[in-house]
């Protein structure tokens, strides 16, 4: 079979990115069909009289699209073009067969039912007619955020009521703080492995986001220092506890590092501390130590039941106009109703219970993960939604979530959680609570870990 090749004289500058567009192409129409080995970098090259550094380069672009994917030794294949919109996806149900370790979600039991069918039986008792018919204010009721100051206390931020906006949960409030803090063009610092959100957010919105260099307690001061000192970033973005997707607990010392060099150059800081009190060694908020430049975020998402979509915005009082705009963009108000189920359950103490539970449950997980996955290259942390973990030579991100899926495990690779022109980290994030029954988890785990002990090449057949 005659291997396709793209006319040289239809490329145009910057020519990498060119060649990627037309080989995508090629996949979506079938002239590459799935499976099909692609010539190497050098034959390439010379086919189209271009550099073998420009068709790595689009070669690359090709594998964050999830269009193409390799192995050492055995060159490049086309694993699209369907690969490319299949995440976040979703396996069988629990009793389909099916081991879904994509999706980072809390673990729940007959508890969290009953706490919720309680607590809706019970919301008419009480309940201010301005829940349903008011549409102000837009920062969300006074009682409603009087709660979120019990809530920030328990999180380890002390702030008055005023200082707090109702949000449907952290991802409305990251939306309100990267508009209000910046615009289209200016520069997003965060770690180089950050939350998918974010990647996804600044695209959207014209931010460059900059991935700068960290180590297991995250974003490294210096690496902001040298980046600030030679740009002029206008916010940071930090998730320091439990971090997504690395799973990292930033300590106290790491955090005041990176609050003085942000003092230092006047930078604004964004805190997504979306998980709240359910690790009990999480040292105080950066919003508490910088309370002057911090957005500081949470939600009852993660640490309660995922269908609590309510949460807190908590700034400085100069930056709250802007974000209460923001707010009012992006859905006008908070939802009221949810807004007032979760102030009840602060003020009831069903939250800070229901956060406790997650974190027991959580430690149980992480001690299955620990047993199974002995000896591999992972880090997590007992009170965290997922782990991540760190390939064998020779697996990449995408050749190892192909293979597991043959296996119907899911799991997340590495791509989503990349800052732009960060190189790929040959990991994978692993949630531990989006398969319920323990059983199952470790069934699924231990699939996972066949894997592992089998070099790539032996995957080769069945992944691609």
């Amino acid at each position: 079979m005659t291997m396709w090749y793209p006319d040289p004289e239809s490329l145009t500058s910057p020519l990498h990115a060119s060649l990627a567009q037309a080989l995508a192409k090629a996949i979506s129409d079938g002239r590459w069909a799935k499976g099909a080995q692609l010539p190497t970098h050098r034959r390439m090259a010379e086919q189209l009289g271009l550099s073998v550094h420009t068709v790595s380069k689009a070669y690359d672009s090709l594998r964050r699209q999830r269009l193409i994917d390799g192995q050492v030794g055995r060159g490049s294949f086309v694993t699209g073009p369907e690969a490319a919109g299949s995440l976040p996806y979703r396996l069988q149900s629990e009793t389909g067969g099916g081991f879904d370790l994509s999706i980072s979600r809390p673990l729940f039991a007959q508890l969290h039912a009953d706490r919720f069918q309680q607590a809706l039986q019970q919301l008419p008792e009480g309940l201010d007619p301005s829940c349903y018919l008011s549409t102000r204010p837009n920062a969300g009721h006074e009682a409603h955020r009087q709660a979120g100051a019990e809530w920030l206390r328990i999180c380890g931020l002390e702030v008055p009521a005023g200082r707090i906006l109702m949000t449907n949960g952290v991802s409305h409030g990251l939306s309100a703080a990267l508009t209000a803090l910046a615009r289209p063009g200016d520069t997003v610092v965060a770690d180089k492995i950050t939350h998918h959100l974010l990647v996804s957010a600044c695209a959207s919105l014209g931010l460059t986001l900059a991935g700068l260099e960290m180590d297991g307690d995250g974003m490294l001061p210096d690496a902001l220092q040298e980046f600030c000192r030679d740009n002029n970033p206008k916010a940071l973005f930090l998730l320091p506890s439990l971090a997504n997707a690395t799973a990292g607990m930033m300590p106290e010392a790491r955090r005041r590092a990176l609050v003085e060099v942000a003092r230092r150059h006047d930078l604004l800081i964004i805190e997504n501390d979306a998980f709240g009190p359910v690790a009990e060694d999480r040292p105080v908020p950066v919003a508490a130590l910088a309370p002057e430049r911090t957005v500081y975020l949470t939600t009852f998402t993660k640490c309660t039941l995922p269908g609590l979509r309510a949460g807190y915005l908590a700034a400085p009082e100069h930056l709250l106009p802007a974000l209460t705009g923001r707010i009012v963009v992006f859905s006008w108000m908070a939802t009221p109703l949810m807004c007032e189920l979760a102030s009840r359950w602060v003020r009831d103490g069903t939250a800070l219970e229901l956060a406790r539970w997650q974190r027991r449950v959580l430690a149980e997980r992480h001690a299955i993960a620990a047993e199974v996955l002995q000896g591999w290259n992972w880090q997590g942390h007992p009170a965290a939604l997922h782990l991540w973990l760190a390939l064998p030579g020779g697996w990449t991100s995408e050749g190892f979530a192909a293979y597991a899926r043959q296996l119907n495990v899911a799991v997340a690779p590495d791509t989503p959680f990349l800052a732009p022109r960060v190189l790929p980290q040959n990991a994978v994030r692993i949630s531990l609570g989006s398969v319920q029954d323990p059983v199952r988890f470790r069934q699924g785990l231990e699939l996972l870990a066949g894997m592992l002990r089998q070099p790539p090449e032996a995957a080769a057949a069945l992944a691609f």
